[in-house]
């Protein structure tokens, strides 16, 4: 079995496993772009479950992308503040609304070019908008996709970046917008680095 046909082999159990969960990501579900945008912003190293509420609230009160580039500074640290590193995060999100609205025309952009521009988006956070806004084909790595990926060898890699780009010669495109939920799906399932764990949750 090569690495391509190792990955679909694995990746089919685990699509099989999880395709079917109504578990709700902190990238999904938003009303409007702007929303999925910022909300990512505040994901990074931060529990679902906690960003997903925090930010409902917090686009109750900031309804729309100009009274977030608005808001004073303090506000927006005020209403996201049980987000871990909210401090720069809402800096960012403060920036990265008014970059949109003076650069883009209150769009959120379509290419990882423009995207990285924008303050606290790298290209985990980029890819992510691709495939969840524009629904373009894109690997979205975070540290589940990472350090699953390595685990069961399907990549040998030391950063993000480099498995992103591993598996994009690994895996066919119309896998790649899927890869991200599936893996963090299984991977807030299991913790840890031990790779029988994970393959036999997918006996379960």
């Amino acid at each position: 079995m090569n690495s391509k046909q190792k990955f679909l082999h694995i990746f089919k159990l685990a699509q099989k496993k999880y395709s079917k969960s109504k578990k709700r990501l902190a990238g999904e579900g938003w009303k409007h772009d702007w929303q999925t945008l910022i909300t990512t912003i505040y994901s990074a190293q931060s529990r679902d479950e906690t960003t997903i509420p925090v930010m409902t609230n917090a686009f109750r009160s900031l309804p729309t992308l100009s009274s977030w580039s608005k808001a004073p500074l303090s506000k927006i640290k005020s209403l996201t503040k049980k987000i871990n590193y909210y401090k720069t995060k809402s800096k960012n999100s403060k920036a990265t609304a008014q970059m949109l609205i003076k650069n883009f025309n209150g769009k959120v952009p379509n290419t990882i070019e423009d995207l990285v521009t924008l303050p606290g988006v790298g290209r985990k956070t980029a890819n992510l908008i691709l495939t969840e806004i524009h629904k373009k084909p894109g690997i979205t790595v975070d540290t589940h996709v990472h350090r699953i990926s390595n685990i069961l060898g399907l990549v040998r890699t030391k950063t993000p970046h480099e498995t992103e780009l591993t598996l994009q010669k690994l895996v066919p495109k119309k896998y790649w917008s899927k890869i991200n939920r599936i893996f963090v799906l299984w991977g807030k399932d299991v913790p840890g680095r031990d790779k029988k764990r994970f393959l036999a949750k997918l006996k379960d």
